[in-house]
């Protein structure tokens, strides 16, 4: 099957919203074993977006268009006005869909034209929508599909996944089963020369690279008759590649950095405070999105200053005065500092040079150390990172959390 995604929404093209629903159906797709050959942003423009349909359809083949956006209750959401038109149907009110709308807002007055969201073409197949109004809808006719999902993705994708895949599943016949390997420490060119002789030779499970900010995922996607035979066919792949990347795989099974963190330090009975100069606080902030992470997240310190490192840390004046704020000896007084007036068994410090400014000769912007205080020894690691500032401090926070991984690990 091959598809076209179109992203509709005027805001989009201004560049008011960064288009992440468009990356997340790509990915999510190919994981489907449908190919996406083709992709298209549309303003909301009733002419502009029957076109981009038509030709999606007739002009490009596609076998299956899905389409964001614009499924709301405003006057600019066109789309099922449009896709309704392409398809020669009449829009009719989804009675299950409105039922939905009106239990979701029983304890508060109906907002004006919501009725509009449970509109849909007539004979369509409704996906359900759980964090909003509008239902997804899917159209099938000679031979094609139409799949329209809303915009926002905290609506889209959990739609996507809950009913989308499985109905498409259920389309091709076959299982597709996914398995995403997160890699920490080495860049995505390194990591695709290391699996090249497996890339080069893949037919089922595919292997598919691609990189983060801060990180790079190697996604294995199998399809077999069943979720166990895929499974199979993934287990052998992904044995080699653990073997050939070692401990710079952090998680396999859809767990963050941050979750993987505390769940090590809770396996090894320890406590953690933080202090931050560059990163000004993204480390504290993405261990602090793990539910449950105050049994061992004691403390954050953002401590930008000077002062504030020799007054909040402890460290000594002359040890930032003889070698300066970014250098291997503050970073490890930082850790320890931290460690010590929290009261934790780990102190973990970072404070470098974000940029744009502020950098020399022998300290250039985007040279950070980080400081690691555990069991009583203190470890000190040096990178420069390539970036803008926040580039730099996202890839700093990683290298941190990363810093105290694979020390949990040792």
């Amino acid at each position: 099957m091959t598809a076209e995604i179109l992203s509709v929404g005027t805001e989009l093209l201004l560049g008011n919203i960064i288009n992440t629903n468009a990356a997340f159906l790509s990915q999510e797709l190919a994981g489907l074993g449908v190919s996406v050959y083709h992709q298209a942003t549309v303003g909301d423009n009733h002419k502009r977006l029957f076109f981009a349909l038509k030709t999606a359809f007739e002009t490009h083949h596609a076998d299956m268009v899905v389409i964001s956006g614009g499924l709301g209750p405003t006057q600019d959401d066109i789309t099922k006005t449009v896709a309704a038109e392409y398809f020669g149907r009449e829009l009719v009110l989804h009675e299950a869909s409105m039922q939905r709308i009106r239990e979701r807002f029983t304890l508060h007055v109906l907002p004006p034209d919501v009725e509009k969201n449970a509109i849909i073409p007539e004979g369509a197949f409704v996906l359900p929508n759980n964090n909003g109004c509008a239902p997804g809808v899917v159209i099938e006719a000679g031979g094609k599909i139409l799949m329209l999902l809303p915009g926002p993705p905290h609506e889209m994708q959990p739609m996507f996944v809950d009913y989308a895949v499985p109905f498409l599943q259920e389309k091709s016949g076959e299982v597709f089963v996914s398995q995403t390997l997160k890699i920490i420490g080495i860049g995505e060119s390194s990591v695709e020369k290391m699996l090249m002789d497996l890339i080069d030779a893949q037919t089922n499970p595919t292997i598919a690279p691609y990189a983060k900010l801060g990180d790079v995922h190697v996604r294995l996607t199998a399809s077999a008759k069943t979720a166990q035979q895929a499974k199979a066919l993934i287990a052998p792949v992904y044995a080699e590649i653990e073997k050939r990347l070692g401990e710079n795989i952090y998680s396999s099974d859809d767990k963050t950095l941050p979750e993987v963190v505390i769940g090590l330090l809770k396996q090894h009975n320890h406590t953690l405070a933080v202090a931050e100069s560059s990163t000004g606080g993204l480390v504290m902030s993405e261990l602090v999105s793990v539910a449950g992470c105050s049994s061992v997240l004691l403390q954050g310190l953002c401590t930008y200053a000077n002062d504030a490192k020799i007054k909040r840390l402890g460290v000594d004046a002359d040890i930032i005065q003889t070698h300066g704020a970014v250098s291997e000896q503050t970073a490890a007084a930082m850790a320890k500092g931290a460690a010590e007036t929290s009261g934790t068994s780990i102190g973990l410090a970072t404070t470098g040079i974000a940029g744009p400014d502020g950098g020399t000769a022998d300290k250039p912007v985007g040279l950070v150390y980080f400081g690691l205080y555990i069991n009583g020894k203190t470890y000190v690691e040096k990178r420069n990172i390539i970036g803008n500032r926040n580039e730099v401090r996202i890839r700093a926070a990683n290298i941190a959390m990363d810093m105290l991984r694979r020390k949990l690990n040792a």
